[in-house]
């Protein structure tokens, strides 16, 4: 994670605060981290990182957010802020991710499929009823009986 946070700083990203380790019990801590300036050319706006680190990237309108949002190999998971409706579903839609969030952050429950699209997760679904797919084939077989 240290890695990443040097490779924002070295590639122009402004660090706003955070950034280093905390000495607290057992085990390596790291204080939270955002970065602003971030563009999508930069290694901590293309890379998952899992650590608490948040880029602030600016677009000029929707179009743009959204083109920036899907122009990366993984999508596990977005939350976007809005209080139109309309647009929180247009949004919602155009996403390339798996779980979309609105106004809130959240991690769903065991009756709705949790899973990513394009390299994030394993390929499957966890939890709900599409979760068992990942354990069968189905095939569709035509034939002529004439």
């Amino acid at each position: 994670m240290l890695s990443y946070i040097e490779k924002g700083k070295a590639e122009g990203a402004e660090l706003l605060m955070g950034g280093h380790p905390l000495q607290i019990g057992e085990g390596l801590f790291i204080a939270p981290t955002v970065f602003s300036g971030v563009t999508p050319e930069h290694t901590i706006a293309r890379e998952e990182i899992f650590g608490p680190v948040v880029s602030i990237m600016t677009a000029s309108d929707n179009e743009e957010a959204l083109a920036i949002a899907n122009d990366t190999s993984y999508g596990l998971h977005a939350t976007l802020f809005t209080n139109n409706l309309a647009k929180a579903h247009r949004c919602a839609r155009a996403l390339r991710a798996g779980t979309v969030s609105v106004n809130m952050y959240s991690e769903g429950d065991n009756s709705t499929p949790f899973g990513g699209y394009k390299q994030s997760g394993f390929g499957g679904k966890d939890k709900g009823r599409e979760s068992h797919l990942q354990y069968v084939e189905t095939k569709t077989v035509f034939i002529n009986v004439e």
